[in-house]
C-alpha cells in the first residue's frame, strides 16, 4: 500500500490530488476496516468465561430469530444476551466513542499526542464516580463521572476564553489545570474514606467492562451516537481547522463557532463513554493515528474509519482481557500497555508543535 506523501499546511491536503474522493470508499482496505466491526462482533460473542460452545451458541441464536427449534437450558440466554451482548456493544461504542474524540481533537490542535482527556475529562470524570461511591451512594457513579466530566470541560473552556477568542494553547494549559485541580480533589476522596470505597475507586479508574448491561448502553448510546453523528456531518470541516486558525479565517470560516461544536461534540461523546466504561487510556491517541498512517490524513475518511475500526479495536481488546487468562483484566491497562509504545515512537518521530 502506498502511503501519501505529506504536504505543505502540516500533512493536512484538504483531500490527496488527482484521486476523487469516492474512488477512495471504493478501495478494499477502506472497505475492510468499515466492515471490520461485524465479523469482530460476532467472534467476541463466541468468546467466555461460561463453557458455551460455539454451536450451542449458534443454536441459540438460529432458535430466537428463525422457525429452528433447540431446546436449551435458561442460564444460556442469561449469558448470550444479558452478558456477552451488552459488554460487546458496549465496548464497540466506547471505542468507536474514544477514537472519534482522538481523532477531532488531533484535528483541531493540529498534533498526534492529543488524547480526548486533553481537557481534563477524565479526572473531572474519576473525582464524580469516587464522589458517588464514597460520598454520595446514591448517586450513580455512572451519572456522577459523566456529569463532572462535563463540569471539568467547561471549566478548561471557560479558563482558555478571553473576551471571543480561545487558543489552542490556553486550551491545553487550561485543561493541565483542571486535570491538577480534580485530581487533587480525588486524592482527598481516597485519603478521606474507607478502604473498600478506595478499592472501586481504583478499580473504576482502570477501565473495566466487566459491569455492562443494556441499562448502561441505553443510557450512553444516544449521547455517543450524537457527539459522533455531529462530527461526522461535519468532518470535512476539520480539513479546514487542521490548517490553522489564520487559513481557515481566510477562507471565511467561524473558526471559533466550529471549534467550540467539535470540542462539545467530541467530549460529549467521550464523557459518556467514560461514564460506562471507566478511564480506557491511550485508545483515543494510538487508534486516530494508525488510521492516519494507513490512509492519509482526509478527516473525511479518518472520522467513519475511527468509528468502525475503534469499536473494533476495544471489543478485539477486551476478548483478550476476559478470555487470554485465568481472570479479567481491566481493559484500561491493556489499551494503555498497547499505546505506551506506540506513544514512545510519537514523540520521538513528531514535532511537539505539530505534524512534521
Amino acid at each position: 500500500m502506498k502511503f501519501p506523501e505529506k504536504e505543505k499546511n502540516h500533512g493536512y491536503p484538504a483531500c490527496r490530488p488527482g484521486i476523487p474522493f469516492y474512488l477512495e470508499w471504493k478501495k478494499p482496505a477502506f472497505i475492510v476496516f468499515l466492515l471490520l466491526p461485524v465479523p469482530v462482533f460476532f467472534v467476541s460473542i463466541f468468546l467466555g468465561t461460561y463453557p458455551l460452545s460455539p454451536l450451542e451458541l449458534l443454536k441459540v441464536l438460529l432458535s430466537h430469530i428463525t422457525a429452528y427449534e433447540y431446546s436449551y437450558p435458561p442460564i444460556y440466554d442469561t449469558v448470550i444476551f444479558n452478558s456477552r451482548f451488552p459488554r460487546v456493544l458496549i465496548a464497540m461504542m466506547v471505542g468507536a466513542a474514544l477514537s472519534t474524540s482522538g481523532a477531532t481533537f488531533q484535528g483541531i490542535f493540529r498534533n498526534p499526542l492529543v488524547s480526548p482527556y486533553i481537557l481534563g475529562l477524565s479526572s473531572g470524570a474519576a473525582f464524580g464516580a469516587a464522589l458517588s461511591i464514597a460520598v454520595i451512594p446514591e448517586l450513580p457513579a455512572q451519572i456522577g463521572a459523566f456529569i463532572f466530566s462535563l463540569v471539568a470541560l467547561g471549566f478548561s473552556y471557560t479558563m482558555a476564553r478571553v473576551g471571543r477568542q480561545t487558543s489552542t494553547v490556553a486550551l491545553i494549559l487550561s485543561g493541565v489545570i483542571t486535570s491538577s485541580v480534580f485530581g487533587a480533589l480525588l486524592s482527598i476522596i481516597q485519603y478521606m474514606t474507607d478502604e473498600k470505597a478506595v478499592q472501586s475507586i481504583v478499580y473504576w479508574t482502570l477501565g473495566c467492562l466487566h459491569t455492562s448491561c443494556w441499562s448502561k448502553f441505553f443510557d450512553a448510546f444516544p449521547l455517543v451516537l450524537t457527539g459522533c453523528l455531529i462530527i461526522y456531518l461535519l468532518r470535512w470541516k476539520l480539513n479546514v481547522l487542521a490548517l490553522g486558525e489564520e487559513e481557515a479565517k481566510a477562507v471565511g470560516m467561524n473558526v471559533e463557532l466550529y471549534k467550540a461544536i467539535f470540542i462539545i461534540a467530541a467530549s460529549l461523546a467521550a464523557s459518556a463513554a467514560v461514564a460506562v466504561a471507566g478511564i480506557i487510556g491511550l485508545l483515543g491517541l494510538i487508534v486516530p493515528h494508525i488510521l492516519r498512517m494507513i490512509f492519509g490524513p482526509d478527516h473525511r475518511k479518518i472520522i467513519p474509519l475511527s468509528i468502525t475500526f475503534g469499536a473494533a479495536f476495544l471489543a478485539l481488546v477486551d476478548d483478550i482481557a476476559r478470555s487470554t487468562f485465568g481472570f479479567e483484566i481491566p481493559v484500561g491497562i491493556i489499551t494503555t500497555l498497547l499505546g505506551a509504545p506506540f506513544f514512545l515512537y510519537l514523540l520521538r518521530t513528531t514535532k511537539i508543535g505539530g505534524w512534521e
